[in-house]
Formats: structure tokens, sequence, C-alpha cells
């Protein structure tokens, strides 16, 4: 065991916080807390919507004290629970503390496609992942306001969860085998948090001819062997929205020929600190992480990373390349 006392979760909308919460309550006896289900209702009698009530949190401290004050009362009466929560990340001492994370336009088909009601309805995926993106970046701000806290800074969490692709099985396993100790315990200890990411979705630093004959090797063979749990972790940069890999581009291509869904990670560096030389994640990520490199990744291992805004970027200061003007679907 961990030695938590609690498991508490927090994580974009659309992650799967509730199904996951609900089963780790199932799977290890433990009472289940929603504080998501309780706004849900307050929002209901105020015959608003979640994001309305969102919206008038940041002018009404009420609803945040209320709010607070249950999730104090939660975390002081000591007992052993599973919480799913926004903040409860910041009012736990002794938990826990799980994020879950998925590709937005992902998070808003699962959101779409779940029950709507009065508090939560949307017309279209795009306007879902609109709506969505908004409620969570005025939780952020309202946070940050308030408490001085960024519920975005991956280094308030023991665990980050990718559930893209991963099912909510799979990451109830996960969670449960960091909790019992048995998962990314070195890390877990001396740098948290540990980081369980989807590989599809991790930009390389260095250009595919590093992992010549890589392929044709035993290691891909001995990784599916071991699978992914075995695997080292990656070194990991985070620039606030992408992942890249700092050091482990031979075990993330082979976790993708495999087709693994999660593979394990330990945070080098994310947003304004240093990976190396002094150079910050946004930093290294936009020197090192480049179009061509992109391209012949995907091209490698059947994936498609979305092009980031500094790519974009070139490929409208460059239009006469031809490379950039065809993968980036800009015409002269």
């Amino acid at each position: 065991m961990t030695g938590r006392q609690s498991i508490v979760l927090n994580g974009d909308l659309g992650s799967g916080k509730s199904t996951v919460s609900i089963e780790l309550s199932k799977r290890l006896g433990l009472r289940r807390i929603s504080v998501g289900d309780l706004y849900r209702e307050m929002a209901q009698r105020r015959q608003m919507t979640t994001l309305q009530l969102n919206l008038h949190a940041e002018l009404d401290q009420a609803v945040d004290g209320y709010v607070d004050q249950l999730q104090q009362d939660i975390a002081d009466s000591g007992e052993q629970l599973i919480v799913d929560s926004r903040l409860a990340w910041h009012f736990f001492r002794d938990a826990l503390k799980i994020h879950m994370i998925t590709e937005p336009t992902e998070a808003a088909r699962r959101v779409l496609a779940r029950p709507s009601g009065p508090a939560e309805s949307y017309a279209s995926v795009e306007e879902a992942k609109a709506k969505l993106h908004e409620r969570s970046e005025s939780e952020r701000g309202r946070f940050i306001l308030r408490y001085g806290v960024d519920k975005a800074k991956l280094r308030n969490y023991d665990l980050i969860c990718d559930t893209t692709r991963a099912s909510a099985m799979e990451v109830v396993e996960h969670v449960i085998a960091a909790f019992e100790g048995s998962l990314g315990k070195e890390v877990l200890r001396d740098s948290p948090p540990l980081l369980l990411l989807d590989p599809g979705r991790i930009y390389p630093s260095q250009e595919i001819q590093g992992l010549r004959g890589l392929w044709e090797s035993d290691f891909v063979a001995d990784v599916a062997q071991a699978g992914e749990a075995a695997l080292e972790p990656l070194s990991i940069g985070y620039t606030g929205s992408e992942f890249f890999v700092v050091d482990g581009h031979r075990r993330l291509s082979a976790a993708l020929r495999n087709g693994f869904k999660l593979v394990p990670g330990r945070l080098v560096a994310e947003v304004d600190e240093p990976v190396v030389a002094g150079r910050s994640a946004i930093e290294f990520f936009q020197a090192e992480v480049g179009l061509g490199a992109i391209y012949d990744w995907d091209a490698a291992h059947n994936v498609s990373l979305p092009l980031p805004e500094h790519v974009l970027a070139q490929a409208e200061a460059a239009p006469a390349d031809p490379l950039l003007t065809s993968e980036a679907g800009i015409s002269s």
C-alpha cells in the first residue's frame, strides 16, 4: 500500500472521472462522494446550466464557499473515501491525487453521447468542445484567483492518466496498482507525478533516423512480452497542452508498434520549468519538435499528431516550402 488514506480524482470534463470513481468505490469498498453531482444539483435548483453557475460563481463567493466548506468537512472527517471533485486535491492532504486527461474532441463526443439534463446540454461536438473549454477555463481562473492554485499544473497531482483510448477498467486497474504500491512506486515516492499517457499523443523531439534498426531488432518483441506496466518510464516534457519525449524515443516507438494504450512517464519539466541548458519546456518543444519530425513519426507509427501552433506559424511564414504547405494544408 502507498499509505494514502483516500483517492481523489479530478480532470478534464469528459475524461471519465465518474465512471472510474464509481468502479474504484466498488473494487476497494470505499464510499464515493461526487462534488460534481452536488454542483449539478445546485445548478438545477437555480435553473442554470453548469457553465452559467460557474460564471455566476465568479461573482458570488457564496457558491464556492458552500462547496469549499463541504469538501473541507469531508477531508477533516478522516474517513477513507473515493472523491470525485475538481478541487479535492487542494483540501485532502493524505490522499492519492489523480488527474485524468483526454483529447478534447473525444471528451466532447463522450459528453454529447451521455443523457443530457437541464444543467448540461449541447447541440453538436463543436459546441460541446467549446463550452467544455469555456467551463474549464472559468473554473481554472476562479481557482487561481480565490485559492492561488492552478488545477492545470501537473505537479499538483500524484498520477496523471490519459483516458483518450484506455478503457475505464484499464484506468481503474492502473489506479489500484498505484494505490497499492505495485505501479510507479519510485516515481510516486521521489518525483511525482507518475504519468500514464497515450503514446499516440506524445510528440517526438528527435528525427526518426535515430531509431534506425530498432524495428528489425528484438527490442519491440521484448517490450511486447513484458507489457506496458514493465516499461521504464519515459522522460516527458509538457508545454501546458502538448506532451513530448525528452528521453525514451525507442521505448515510445516500441509501445506504438505494439499497440499500447498507455505508457509510463516521469515529468522532466512543464511549461516554464527548464528542460536542458536553461530552455523551458515550451522553448524546448518549439525548438526541437518540427514538421518533418512529426510527419516522419506519424508515417512510421500510423498515428496523426495535430500540428502545434508554432509549426503552423512556420508553415504560414514559408508558404513556398512544398512540405510545409502540403502537410499543414496551406495553399499559396
